[in-house]
This record gives structure tokens, C-alpha cells and sequence, in this order.
């Protein structure tokens, strides 16, 4: 009687196949972890020499253990004893050729440790600025995609800065006068918000080119207007049309104060100009009788 010895289709796969399935559906595959070299390992003298040549004139402690980075490469670890370095230490490679029995140097480096004293997070100079750090002769660029500024030709129309200036009832009892007026724009114009600023002469334009001038209502429309730029000196003040700092929103890309081309000089065509030293020389000359 015949045996029956079928085999069930997962038997019938071949190894290729279960081998391709067991990569792309089985678990991860497991990485190797290298062997410790022994001749790496012994190097301890060889990668305290290194670190005591980098690390001088600050002395190299005690070896604190070493670490195999791949076949025949071994890092050895070393207390840094340099006061401003508390926590790191100094980390050496030595590595050796296969079937090679010189270990030599790869790389020393000074790393970190667990307990390491390590420098705070680097932040670009635009977010750590504040509000009052600039000064006469600082700019402060503007990002092209600024939320706080818009194109120009979205500007509010002033129809509605009017409707926005109505007063509901029978508005204020008194304004001010023409003289309270021209007293007030005197004072803001000789003050620290106008031209011969400081800050002002030093500025790369004038605060009414500027996207954060909002101008004033009313007659003091066309020479004052309000700084709207947080990290502007200015900010929240009258300031004159014609005042200025390194915070304009523009700054970046306003063209140099002066665009002349250099002199040209005409080689060709010139006039010889005698001056009065030689001129009085000829006529005594001529007094003499020489020509």
C-alpha cells in the first residue's frame, strides 16, 4: 500500500520565496553587534597619547571604558579634566587593517557626557531681539512674508478712516485750537521724534516710506503719523514723516542714498590752465628780453 505524502503549499514555497516573504512581511532584520577587538581593546596607552596630544595643556583623566564601533574599530572613552569642559570626555578611535597587527589613530574627539554642562539652544538673532534693543545706526531687516504688513494697494481707503472718526452724540466739547495745533507740531518736530534725531540721521530712509507709519488725521496728517513697529524705538509714538530708524520695513531693499556714476574724465580734450606762479614768471621774462 502507497503512502500518501502530500505536502501543504507553504512546504512547497521555495526557500527564495520564503526568505523574499519573511524580509518584507517578518519581523525587522537584526543587526550584528560587532565584536570587541582584542588588539583595539589593549590600545589604551595609544588612545590616552592621542588624547593627551589634543587635549594639552589640560590633563586627561582616568579610562572610562571603551566601545566597539565595527570590526576591528574600538572607541576608548577618557575623563576631561579641563574646568570648562566639566562632564565631557575625550573619545578616541583606533582602528587596524584586516589581518594587521598595528593599531592606529582614527580620530579623537571631545564629547559630551550624561552630566555634561552643554550651551543653551541656539536662536536666530531676529527672535531674540526685544522691543528697545535697537539703537542709531542698527537695522533691522523685515521678512518678505511679514504678517504685520501688507501690499499697498490694500490700504484702507479713507472714506472709512472718516466713518471711523464720527462721534456719536454731539461729540467733544472743545478741540484743539490752531495755535494748540501749531504748538504741538513745533514741539514734536524738534523733539526726539523728528529729523535731527540721532536715530534719524542714521537711518537708512524716512518714516514715511515706511510700512509702519500710520499717518495722523486731520492738519497733522501730512507731517506726523504713529510708529506701529514693535521693536522700533518709536513704537506707539508721534513721530514726524521725515524721522527715521533701522527698523523701516523696507530696509533690506531701498536703493544706496547716492546712485551717481563715477566722474568721467575726457582724455582727449583738455585746456591748459597756467597758473599765477608761471604766469608771472613769463612776464619777467619778457621784461628781460627773452622770449
Amino acid at each position: 500500500m502507497r503512502e500518501n505524502r502530500d505536502v501543504s503549499p507553504t512546504r512547497q514555497s521555495s526557500p527564495a520565496r520564503t526568505a523574499a516573504a519573511r524580509t518584507t512581511s517578518g519581523p525587522a532584520r537584526r543587526t550584528r553587534t560587532p565584536a570587541v577587538d582584542p588588539a583595539c581593546a589593549e590600545a589604551v596607552d595609544l588612545a590616552r597619547t592621542a588624547a593627551e596630544e589634543t587635549a594639552r595643556p589640560a590633563p586627561v583623566g582616568e579610562h572610562l571604558g571603551l566601545r566597539a564601533e565595527g570590526d576591528r574599530v574600538v572607541t576608548h572613552y577618557f575623563e576631561a579634566l579641563d574646568p570648562a569642559y566639566t562632564g565631557w570626555r575625550w573619545a578616541v578611535t583606533v582602528a587596524r587593517a584586516a589581518r594587521a597587527k598595528i593599531v592606529t589613530v582614527s580620530e579623537c574627539v571631545l564629547l559630551p557626557g550624561d552630566d555634561a554642562l552643554l550651551a543653551p539652544e541656539w536662536v536666530p538673532w531676529l527672535e531674540r531681539l526685544r522691543p528697545g534693543d535697537l539703537g542709531p545706526g542698527d537695522l533691522l531687516p523685515t521678512a518678505p512674508d511679514d504678517v504685520r504688513l501688507a501690499p499697498g494697494y490694500a490700504q484702507v481707503d479713507e472714506s472709512v478712516e472718516r466713518e471711523a472718526q464720527w462721534e456719536l452724540g454731539l461729540g467733544r466739547v472743545r478741540v484743539l485750537s490752531r495755535e494748540g495745533r501749531d504748538e504741538a507740531a513745533a514741539r514734536w518736530y524738534d523733539g526726539v521724534a523728528g529729523p535731527r534725531a540721532p536715530i534719524a540721521a542714521s537711518a537708512p530712509a524716512q518714516c514715511s516710506t515706511c510700512g509702519f507709519y500710520v499717518p495722523l488725521a486731520g492738519g497733522l496728517r501730512q507731517m506726523f503719523g504713529v510708529c506701529a513697529n514693535e521693536y522700533a524705538p518709536d513704537d506707539g509714538r508721534v513721530v514726524s514723516a521725515d524721522h527715521g530708524c533701522g527698523a523701516h520695513s523696507e530696509a533690506v531693499n531701498l536703493p544706496a542714498a547716492s546712485e551717481h556714476n563715477p566722474p568721467v574724465i575726457d582724455e582727449l580734450g583738455y585746456d591748459v590752465v597756467v597758473s599765477a606762479g608761471e604766469e608771472a614768471g613769463a612776464l619777467d621774462d619778457e621784461a628781460l628780453g627773452h622770449s
